[in-house]
Protein backbone atom coordinates (compact mmCIF):
# COMPACT_ATOMS: atom_id res chain seq x y z
CA UNK A 1 0.00 0.00 0.00
CA UNK A 2 1.42 3.75 -0.85
CA UNK A 3 2.00 5.46 2.09
CA UNK A 4 -0.96 7.96 1.03
CA UNK A 5 -3.18 5.55 1.39
CA UNK A 6 -1.89 4.16 4.41
CA UNK A 7 -1.68 7.53 6.20
CA UNK A 8 -5.95 8.39 4.33
CA UNK A 9 -6.81 4.75 6.08
CA UNK A 10 -5.72 5.32 9.25
CA UNK A 11 -6.48 9.56 10.03
CA UNK A 12 -8.61 10.43 7.52
CA UNK A 13 -11.75 12.41 8.69
CA UNK A 14 -13.54 12.43 5.09
CA UNK A 15 -16.95 11.95 6.09
CA UNK A 16 -17.34 12.04 9.51
CA UNK A 17 -19.05 14.58 11.46
CA UNK A 18 -17.06 16.67 13.86
CA UNK A 19 -19.02 18.77 17.05
CA UNK A 20 -16.20 21.33 18.34
CA UNK A 21 -17.29 23.62 20.99
CA UNK A 22 -15.03 26.96 21.70
CA UNK A 23 -14.68 26.79 18.10
CA UNK A 24 -13.65 30.62 17.31
CA UNK A 25 -11.24 30.49 19.81
CA UNK A 26 -7.70 30.55 19.50
CA UNK A 27 -7.04 26.60 20.12
CA UNK A 28 -10.61 25.86 18.97
CA UNK A 29 -10.18 27.58 15.61
CA UNK A 30 -6.67 25.98 14.86
CA UNK A 31 -8.35 22.61 15.71
CA UNK A 32 -11.02 23.51 13.02
CA UNK A 33 -8.51 24.51 10.32
CA UNK A 34 -6.78 20.93 11.08
CA UNK A 35 -9.61 18.60 10.80
CA UNK A 36 -10.87 20.35 7.94
CA UNK A 37 -8.00 19.52 6.15
CA UNK A 38 -8.19 16.04 6.85
CA UNK A 39 -11.51 15.98 5.73
CA UNK A 40 -14.14 16.30 8.75
CA UNK A 41 -17.46 17.84 8.15
CA UNK A 42 -17.69 20.73 11.34
CA UNK A 43 -20.42 21.99 13.63
CA UNK A 44 -18.73 24.65 15.22
CA UNK A 45 -20.03 26.16 18.46
CA UNK A 46 -19.61 29.10 20.29
CA UNK A 47 -21.21 32.45 21.26
CA UNK A 48 -20.77 35.01 17.93
CA UNK A 49 -22.45 34.19 14.70
CA UNK A 50 -20.44 36.27 12.85
CA UNK A 51 -17.39 34.60 13.90
CA UNK A 52 -18.82 31.02 13.42
CA UNK A 53 -19.84 32.58 10.19
CA UNK A 54 -16.32 33.70 9.01
CA UNK A 55 -14.65 30.73 10.19
CA UNK A 56 -17.19 28.07 8.54
CA UNK A 57 -16.43 30.18 4.76
CA UNK A 58 -13.04 29.97 5.39
CA UNK A 59 -12.60 26.62 5.93
CA UNK A 60 -13.43 25.79 2.48
CA UNK A 61 -14.57 22.38 0.96
CA UNK A 62 -17.21 20.25 3.16
CA UNK A 63 -20.03 21.06 5.34
CA UNK A 64 -19.10 23.52 7.87
CA UNK A 65 -21.85 25.48 9.49
CA UNK A 66 -21.89 27.82 12.54
CA UNK A 67 -24.67 27.02 15.40
CA UNK A 68 -24.67 29.49 18.34
CA UNK A 69 -24.05 27.83 21.78
CA UNK A 70 -24.01 29.02 25.37
CA UNK A 71 -22.61 26.34 26.63
CA UNK A 72 -23.71 27.18 30.50
CA UNK A 73 -27.30 26.86 29.88
CA UNK A 74 -29.08 23.26 29.42
CA UNK A 75 -31.49 24.72 26.78
CA UNK A 76 -29.43 25.77 24.88
CA UNK A 77 -27.62 22.42 24.70
CA UNK A 78 -30.39 20.77 23.68
CA UNK A 79 -31.45 22.81 21.32
CA UNK A 80 -28.05 22.94 19.48
CA UNK A 81 -27.43 18.92 19.30
CA UNK A 82 -31.58 19.27 18.24
CA UNK A 83 -30.27 21.19 15.16
CA UNK A 84 -26.47 19.92 14.16
CA UNK A 85 -28.33 16.35 14.53
CA UNK A 86 -31.08 17.96 12.02
CA UNK A 87 -28.63 19.16 9.89
CA UNK A 88 -26.18 16.57 9.52
CA UNK A 89 -27.87 13.19 11.20
CA UNK A 90 -25.02 12.13 13.34
CA UNK A 91 -22.46 13.28 15.39
CA UNK A 92 -19.31 11.03 15.06
CA UNK A 93 -16.66 13.44 17.25
CA UNK A 94 -17.00 15.59 20.36
CA UNK A 95 -14.63 17.65 21.00
CA UNK A 96 -14.78 19.89 24.29
CA UNK A 97 -12.64 22.74 23.76
CA UNK A 98 -15.10 25.75 25.00
CA UNK A 99 -13.27 26.92 28.65
CA UNK A 100 -13.04 30.15 30.19
CA UNK A 101 -10.54 31.64 33.33
CA UNK A 102 -10.65 34.61 35.19
CA UNK A 103 -6.80 34.69 37.10
CA UNK A 104 -8.18 35.39 40.77
CA UNK A 105 -6.32 34.22 44.01
CA UNK A 106 -8.40 31.59 46.00
CA UNK A 107 -9.02 34.14 48.64
CA UNK A 108 -10.31 36.46 46.10
CA UNK A 109 -12.97 34.68 44.13
CA UNK A 110 -16.55 35.30 44.62
CA UNK A 111 -19.63 33.23 43.97
CA UNK A 112 -20.19 34.99 40.38
CA UNK A 113 -16.74 33.97 39.59
CA UNK A 114 -16.80 30.69 41.06
CA UNK A 115 -20.82 29.68 39.14
CA UNK A 116 -19.59 30.95 35.62
CA UNK A 117 -16.44 28.85 35.28
CA UNK A 118 -17.93 26.01 36.95
CA UNK A 119 -20.94 26.37 34.53
CA UNK A 120 -18.70 26.62 31.37
CA UNK A 121 -15.92 24.32 31.89
CA UNK A 122 -17.46 21.62 33.79
CA UNK A 123 -21.09 21.42 33.95
CA UNK A 124 -21.55 22.52 30.78
CA UNK A 125 -19.33 19.97 29.60
CA UNK A 126 -20.94 17.33 31.06
CA UNK A 127 -24.66 17.93 29.99
CA UNK A 128 -23.48 18.51 26.33
CA UNK A 129 -21.57 15.38 26.16
CA UNK A 130 -24.32 13.35 28.08
CA UNK A 131 -26.74 14.78 25.34
CA UNK A 132 -24.94 14.09 22.48
CA UNK A 133 -24.37 10.35 23.45
CA UNK A 134 -27.97 9.62 24.72
CA UNK A 135 -29.10 11.57 20.92
CA UNK A 136 -26.40 9.82 18.41
CA UNK A 137 -23.65 8.13 20.13
CA UNK A 138 -24.80 5.61 22.00
CA UNK A 139 -26.33 4.46 18.87
CA UNK A 140 -23.41 4.86 16.46
CA UNK A 141 -20.31 5.03 18.37
CA UNK A 142 -18.19 7.59 18.20
CA UNK A 143 -15.06 9.66 19.65
CA UNK A 144 -15.11 12.41 22.65
CA UNK A 145 -12.15 14.86 22.70
CA UNK A 146 -12.14 16.46 25.82
CA UNK A 147 -9.66 19.94 26.40
CA UNK A 148 -8.19 19.08 29.74
CA UNK A 149 -5.05 21.62 30.82
CA UNK A 150 -1.92 21.47 32.77
CA UNK A 151 -3.67 22.28 35.45
CA UNK A 152 -5.69 19.26 35.49
CA UNK A 153 -2.05 17.81 36.96
CA UNK A 154 -0.22 20.86 37.86
CA UNK A 155 -1.28 23.83 39.35
CA UNK A 156 0.08 27.82 39.24
CA UNK A 157 -1.51 30.80 41.31
CA UNK A 158 -4.70 32.66 40.85
CA UNK A 159 -6.20 29.30 38.99
CA UNK A 160 -7.81 28.00 41.99
CA UNK A 161 -11.46 27.02 40.13
CA UNK A 162 -9.84 26.84 36.57
CA UNK A 163 -7.91 23.95 37.60
CA UNK A 164 -10.43 22.35 39.82
CA UNK A 165 -12.56 21.91 36.75
CA UNK A 166 -9.75 20.82 34.28
CA UNK A 167 -8.84 18.43 37.10
CA UNK A 168 -12.22 17.06 37.03
CA UNK A 169 -12.44 16.87 33.41
CA UNK A 170 -9.67 14.32 33.32
CA UNK A 171 -11.78 12.67 35.68
CA UNK A 172 -14.61 12.53 33.89
CA UNK A 173 -13.30 11.33 30.74
CA UNK A 174 -12.16 8.25 32.62
CA UNK A 175 -16.03 7.64 33.84
CA UNK A 176 -16.59 8.19 29.82
CA UNK A 177 -14.21 5.66 29.08
CA UNK A 178 -15.04 2.83 30.88
CA UNK A 179 -19.06 3.48 31.04
CA UNK A 180 -19.57 3.64 27.28
CA UNK A 181 -16.46 1.30 25.72
CA UNK A 182 -19.70 -0.77 24.95
CA UNK A 183 -21.02 1.78 22.56
CA UNK A 184 -17.97 1.43 20.96
CA UNK A 185 -17.47 4.98 22.21
CA UNK A 186 -13.37 6.00 22.60
CA UNK A 187 -13.21 9.08 25.38
CA UNK A 188 -9.53 11.04 25.61
CA UNK A 189 -8.09 14.42 27.05
CA UNK A 190 -5.68 16.46 25.87
CA UNK A 191 -3.66 18.78 28.40
CA UNK A 192 -1.87 21.54 26.65
CA UNK A 193 0.36 23.09 28.25
CA UNK A 194 1.32 26.96 28.34
CA UNK A 195 0.23 27.72 24.83
CA UNK A 196 0.32 30.99 23.38
CA UNK A 197 -3.20 32.66 22.78
CA UNK A 198 -4.45 35.82 23.17
CA UNK A 199 -5.16 35.09 26.70
CA UNK A 200 -2.05 34.01 27.59
CA UNK A 201 -0.03 36.58 25.47
CA UNK A 202 0.26 39.24 28.72
CA UNK A 203 1.95 35.92 30.61
CA UNK A 204 5.33 35.86 28.00
CA UNK A 205 4.77 39.51 27.62
CA UNK A 206 5.63 39.40 31.53
CA UNK A 207 9.45 39.08 32.19
CA UNK A 208 9.26 37.84 35.54
CA UNK A 209 6.27 35.42 34.28
CA UNK A 210 8.19 34.35 31.11
CA UNK A 211 11.15 33.74 33.08
CA UNK A 212 9.61 31.51 35.33
CA UNK A 213 7.16 29.70 32.70
CA UNK A 214 10.74 28.81 30.51
CA UNK A 215 12.36 27.43 33.77
CA UNK A 216 9.18 24.89 33.81
CA UNK A 217 9.37 24.07 30.19
CA UNK A 218 11.39 21.57 28.66
CA UNK A 219 11.48 22.88 25.33
CA UNK A 220 11.94 27.07 27.15
CA UNK A 221 9.00 27.84 24.80
CA UNK A 222 4.91 28.38 25.00
CA UNK A 223 3.50 25.84 22.07
CA UNK A 224 1.49 27.06 19.54
CA UNK A 225 -2.07 25.99 18.77
CA UNK A 226 -1.74 24.33 15.36
CA UNK A 227 0.38 21.88 17.60
CA UNK A 228 -2.21 20.91 19.13
CA UNK A 229 -3.83 19.30 15.83
CA UNK A 230 -1.65 16.28 15.20
CA UNK A 231 -3.11 14.93 18.50
CA UNK A 232 -6.26 15.87 18.24
CA UNK A 233 -6.47 14.15 14.59
CA UNK A 234 -5.21 11.32 15.89
CA UNK A 235 -7.91 10.77 18.82
CA UNK A 236 -10.62 11.56 16.16
CA UNK A 237 -9.70 8.82 14.01
CA UNK A 238 -9.62 5.41 13.81
CA UNK A 239 -5.91 4.85 14.34
CA UNK A 240 -6.98 5.60 18.02
CA UNK A 241 -9.45 2.76 18.12
CA UNK A 242 -7.67 1.43 21.38
CA UNK A 243 -7.12 4.25 23.37
CA UNK A 244 -9.70 5.46 25.54
CA UNK A 245 -9.43 7.33 29.19
CA UNK A 246 -6.01 8.39 28.46
CA UNK A 247 -4.96 11.93 29.44
CA UNK A 248 -2.32 13.53 26.69
CA UNK A 249 0.34 16.01 27.78
CA UNK A 250 1.18 18.17 25.09
CA UNK A 251 3.33 20.64 26.93
CA UNK A 252 6.68 20.99 25.63
CA UNK A 253 8.24 18.46 28.79
CA UNK A 254 6.58 20.72 31.32
CA UNK A 255 4.53 17.75 33.29
CA UNK A 256 8.19 15.82 32.34
CA UNK A 257 10.31 18.17 34.83
CA UNK A 258 10.72 21.34 32.80
CA UNK A 259 14.45 22.29 32.43
CA UNK A 260 16.83 20.27 34.36
CA UNK A 261 19.38 21.98 36.79
CA UNK A 262 22.71 22.02 35.81
CA UNK A 263 24.40 18.39 35.50
CA UNK A 264 28.35 17.33 34.31
CA UNK A 265 27.51 16.12 30.39
CA UNK A 266 29.98 15.78 27.68
CA UNK A 267 27.08 17.33 24.82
Amino acid sequence: MHISENLEKLFSLKGKVVFLTGAVGGIGSELARGLAGVGADLALADLAQPALDALAKELGDGDHTGFVLDISSLASIKQVVEDVLAHYGRIDVLINCAGINKREGFLDVDESTYDRIMDVNLKGLYFLTQTVVRESMMKTGGKIINMASYNSTSMLGGVSVYGATKSAVAALTRSMAIEWAKFNIQANAIAPGHILTALTTPNWANESRAAYLRERIAAERPGLPEELVGITVLLASGASSYITGALINVDGGAIAGGKPWSFDTKY
